[in-house]
């Protein structure tokens, strides 16, 4: 008896779901007959109730809807920006490189300007335009190198230029190239005058001045009515073997006497800068004066005889 109840039983659970379904569809269809009689009927309770219940439902699917439709647009619009930020970071790029090609154009166009003034300033002299191509260790353009040669019509003793006046000598040239001392380079001495008195001095190169001060210093000034100042330009001598005459030099920084009283001696600013150097000009002439020899020709013959 208790085996056929419990068949039984399991039976009888079996047939739950099926009865639930059927209240389910039940509902539903009396749901559909609702919402039919809704959109026939212009008044009445049943309206009324049906917009308690569908109306809520209906804003609530808009509000899904519309909801679900802002993000597809927002997506959407990020994916315009997005692109557009591309377009602009290529924009970006492209200005950039133009603006550093530019400023690299007016940079060369401001030395060819510069070296232009200065062929202008010494117009009695022929010139070749020259690069620095490379240089001896240092902060300072004490010695270096230039991509012109005796190809080029440069040889040695001729007088380079840069800035707004003396930058040194060419101590050896080869078919393409040619190397300059500075008038900075301790060993360089050069014949100067003070061109508002036409006094004679020497002019010598000072690696440790030029670290501390920026200057080179001068020595043997007769300067018996005083009338050097400091700011006096001084330019190469007339009396100079190796240097054309009137190129600037600097400008006086100080003055002291000498330990003799007879002659003063100080220190010059250089008009060229020796930690820049890019450009120059080599003046494609000879100083022939036909003097006899001075510190400068000595001082000459002994470099040739050791580069």
């Amino acid at each position: 008896m208790s085996r056929n109840f419990r068949k039984r039983n399991r039976n009888h659970n079996k047939k739950l779901p099926a009865r639930y379904t059927l209240l389910i569809m039940t509902g539903v269809c009396f749901a559909a007959i609702l919402i039919g009689l809704t959109f026939n009927i212009s008044g009445g309770p049943l309206k009324s109730a049906a917009g308690y219940v569908f109306v809520p439902m209906q804003k609530g699917i808009n509000s899904f809807g519309k909801t679900i439709s802002d993000k597809v647009t927002e997506f959407r619009t990020l994916n315009k920006v997005m692109d557009e930020n591309k377009e602009l970071k290529a924009q970006v790029e492209d200005l950039t490189t133009q603006l550093t090609t530019n400023k690299l154009e007016q940079y060369e166009l401001d030395n060819y300007r510069q070296l232009l003034d200065l062929d202008a300033k010494y117009p009695s002299y022929n010139k070749v335009a020259a690069s620095v191509i490379a240089k001896d260790s240092g902060n300072w353009f004490s010695t270096f190198t230039i991509d012109k040669g005796k190809k080029d019509g440069i040889d040695v003793g001729m007088n380079v230029l840069a800035g707004s006046g003396l930058v040194g000598i060419v101590t050896d040239a080869g078919q393409n190239y040619a190397k300059v001392r500075c008038i900075i380079d301790d060993s360089s001495k050069v014949s100067g005058m003070v061109s508002t008195t036409e006094d004679n001095l020497t002019v010598s190169g000072n690696i440790k001045t030029m670290n501390e001060n920026k200057v080179i210093t001068f020595t043997e000034l007769k300067d018996d009515d005083n009338k050097v100042q400091v700011g006096d330009p001084v330019v190469t001598s007339y009396v100079s073997d190796r240097y054309q005459q009137g190129i600037l030099i600097g400008y006086i920084t100080t003055i002291e006497d000498n330990s003799n009283n007879l002659t003063k001696s100080g220190t010059i600013t250089p008009v060229v800068d020796f930690e820049h150097l890019e450009n120059v000009l080599v003046i494609t002439e000879l100083k022939n004066t036909g003097t006899e020899s001075t510190t400068e020709d000595t001082q000459a013959a002994t470099e040739n005889s050791t580069e």
